[in-house]
């Protein structure tokens, strides 16, 4: 569901959910508003979150791909996920033998970052956003020797104003 730029939602949320991180206290409706507007211009997909109204100033801002991001993995992660079940695979094989470089490079050449934001503005004029993350195969240069369904990549854990930077750029208000 695309909103229109006319739509301007001015029902702020009671309060701050579980999961969300504070971008900036003491904001304003005009400031979300132009994420939004931002969102929508750099052709992003902005949908309402559940139960939510036309009118609540919540929205998931989703289609920012990341492409060579294999470098901001948590290989960590993926090694302990491995730990359960090791599918085959030669950049799997070079993790467990402590060789990270294998797997990045495969995420370089054949996966995309996947970035999709729910900013929301809340009664105490907090602008607040939870990321959600997500190594997708590459829409123009799928990888030669896909990595098993299933393994999760999960990226490593940005700080706020890594997110911040992030968020502008997925909205178009940075380069």
């Amino acid at each position: 569901m695309n909103m229109a730029l006319s739509e301007r939602p001015s029902q702020p949320l009671s309060g701050r959910p579980a999961g969300y991180l504070q971008l900036e206290s003491y904001s304003s409706l005009r400031q979300f508003w132009t994420y939004l507007g931002g969102a929508s211009t750099a052709g992003r997909r902005l949908s309402l979150m559940r139960g939510d109204s036309l009118g609540t100033c919540r929205r998931r801002i989703a289609g920012y791909r990341i492409p060579n991001a294999g470098g901001l993995i948590d290989a960590a992660r993926v090694l302990a996920a491995l730990e359960d079940g090791l599918t085959p695979h030669p950049a799997l094989i070079a993790l467990m033998a402590d060789n990270p470089d294998v797997l990045r490079q495969t995420l370089n050449e054949g996966y995309d970052l996947g970035l999709d934001f729910v900013l929301a503005f809340t009664s105490a004029r907090d602008l607040i956003v939870r990321p959600e993350l997500k190594y997708r195969v590459s829409e123009f240069v799928p990888p030669a020797n896909p990595l098993p369904e299933g393994l999760p990549l999960t990226p490593r854990r940005f700080a706020r104003d890594e997110l911040r930077v992030l968020l502008d750029r997925a909205c178009g208000l940075a380069l």
